[in-house]
C-alpha cells in the first residue's frame, strides 16, 4: 500500500495538539516494534549459524531420546553435589 507522505504530513499538521502527542507516541511504538523485529531476526540468524549452540541442541535431543534427562529433584540434587564438590576443592 502506497501512502502519499505529503497528505500524511498535512493530516498531522491539521490535528489537535493532544492528538498529535498520540500520533507521535504511535510512530515511536512502530519504530521500536520494527527495531525489535530486526534484532530478533539478527539473533535468530546468528544462533542458527552458531556451531556450539547447534551441537548443544543436538546433544540435548539425543539425551532426551535416550532418557538421560533430569527431573526437578534430580537436577537439584545434581547441582547440590556439584556445589559441595566445588566447595571442598576450595578448602584445599
Amino acid at each position: 500500500m502506497s501512502v502519499n507522505r505529503e497528505e500524511l504530513k498535512n493530516l498531522i499538521d491539521s490535528i489537535q495538539e493532544e492528538d498529535a502527542v498520540q500520533v507521535y507516541d504511535f510512530i515511536g511504538y512502530l519504530n521500536m516494534k520494527r527495531e525489535k523485529e530486526t534484532i530478533e531476526q539478527m539473533n535468530l540468524g546468528h544462533l542458527s549459524e552458531d556451531k556450539g549452540i547447534i551441537y548443544q541442541v543436538q546433544q540435548s535431543r539425543k539425551d532426551r531420546s535416550n532418557g538421560r534427562i533430569y527431573d526437578q529433584k534430580q537436577g537439584l540434587d545434581y547441582l547440590q553435589r556439584k556445589i559441595k564438590e566445588f566447595e571442598s576443592e576450595q578448602d584445599l
